[in-house]
């Protein structure tokens, strides 16, 4: 077995153990400077274009009509992702993303390549139509995944499996056709105030049932298959190149097919429309959702069955695995916490949870053999988080597990592979001994 230095090299460390300082652009100041600067004057260009294209009073209402199923979207997406709930910066990245640079993009290229192909074919249109079906498709789908990219390469540990990639989708989505909605109720009103239209028969009233009553789940489900892509690569093993390039891809073309098909089915006229919603978009959609809960749930089932064997070498209490295996489990312990040692105590319990989480995924990826080279320095990571949590959260833990688990078939533990390093005797920190990952293929 190879041994390793006690601590883990720094992480801009030379191979000889000297600290090399990072170039300027690889310093998280400047590219999180960088990310907020383009975000922002993404934000104010696309606010400049729709407020010129609705007039203030329809940007007013359009704001106003758009944000309504926002919260909804945000809080559905916000509880798939709950089994290891990721940092809030990285969803409200998601988010502006969508609403700012990626519905920037898509409104300058759209219009771009309707002109272009208007001009070249000198048929209006067929070029609107073009634009709607194809153009469109493939240029806002290729702007939101762009988002999940960026998440998916530069906040890995953040990105564990397919609830990771449909909550960074959903979010980007959702952000997406919250601006996108705002410039069609917007123009919708516009519409109205020139013709004199009001109340139910009003152009505004029937753009927002169809946008916001029929069909708010309409681009968080195109771009959902993108993350479902995304989330499958990252459960892929390192060496699985082409795995992990062809997955992300094949998510991105199927969110660009239903796309393209949903935007034909306003040139099929009414009844086309019914029966491409009915027939395809609603199914979709329920499948979709199908989908992602029994992912949830399984997920749930790989926490109640990795842990054991933590809880076997005393890293665990007996009964924490089926407690961190609960979603209701886990909510009373943050109540219990929050109850007895107020909001830092239910934040360090919720923070166990995690990490928790991550390290039954990390144990069962390595039982897998698709864990990476730093397997014994992640789980060493997390296993010092949760014992630095240890005082808030066992207690609430446990008394959640009295009110909700079933007893912990203790001797379990030791069916699912190697066990760790056991618990101190002396009480002092956990330093697990370092070495070669046990489950490497």
């Amino acid at each position: 077995m190879a041994s390793s230095p006690p601590y883990p090299p720094y992480p801009g460390a030379a191979p000889g153990g000297t600290p090399r300082h990072p170039h300027w652009w690889q310093r998280p100041a400047v590219r999180y400077g960088a990310m907020v600067t383009l975000l922002a004057l993404s934000g104010l260009v696309i606010l400049a274009l729709v407020r010129e294209q609705t007039g203030t009073r329809g940007f007013l209402v359009g704001l106003g009509l758009a944000v309504l199923p926002v919260p909804l979207l945000l809080a559905a997406f916000r509880w798939l992702g709950r089994v290891e709930p990721g940092p809030w910066r990285n969803l409200l990245f998601a988010f502006a993303w969508g609403a700012c640079a990626a519905a920037l993009i898509a409104i300058v290229a759209n219009s771009f390549a309707t002109r272009w192909i208007a001009t070249a074919t000198a048929d209006p249109a067929g070029a609107d139509t073009l634009g709607a079906t194809v153009i469109a498709p493939v240029v806002e789908e290729t702007a939101k995944a762009a988002a999940v990219l960026l998440l998916f390469l530069f906040r890995r540990r953040d990105f564990h499996g397919i609830l990771g990639g449909v909550a960074a989708a959903g979010f980007t989505a959702t952000g997406f056709a919250f601006t996108e909605n705002v410039l069609y109720l917007g123009n919708a009103f516009g519409t109205d105030q020139l013709t004199g239209g009001s109340g139910i028969a009003s152009v505004t009233a029937a753009t927002f049932f169809v946008r916001i009553v029929m069909s708010p789940f309409a681009h968080p489900l195109f771009t959902v298959l993108t993350g479902i892509g995304f989330g499958a690569a990252a459960l892929a093993a390192d060496r699985q190149r082409v795995r992990r390039v062809l997955l992300p891809l094949a998510g991105l073309l199927l969110a660009m097919g239903m796309h393209a098909l949903w935007n034909g089915s306003a040139t099929l006229g009414q009844f086309g429309f019914i029966a491409v919603y009915g027939a395809f978009m609603v199914p979709a959609f329920g499948l979709l959702t199908w989908l992602v809960v029994w992912t949830r749930q399984r997920e749930l089932r790989t926490v109640r069955t990795e842990l054991p064997a933590y809880a076997v070498a005393g890293w665990l209490r007996p009964a924490e695995p089926f407690a961190l295996g609960s979603m209701r489990a886990r909510r009373l312990a943050r109540k219990f916490a929050r109850e007895h040692g107020g909001r830092p105590a239910a934040r360090a319990v919720a923070q166990y949870e995690a990490y928790a989480t991550s390290l039954a995924f990390l144990r069962h990826r390595g039982r897998a053999g698709k864990a990476g080279a730093d397997f014994v320095t992640r789980e060493r990571e997390l296993l010092l988080e949760l014992w630095r949590r240890r005082a808030a959260a066992r207690p609430a833990l446990e008394h959640a597990a009295r009110l909700t688990a079933p007893p912990v078939p203790y001797g379990a533990g030791w069916a699912y592979g190697p066990v760790p390093a056991r618990w101190p005797a002396q009480g002092q920190p956990p330093y697990p001994a370092y070495g070669e990952n046990p489950y490497r293929r």
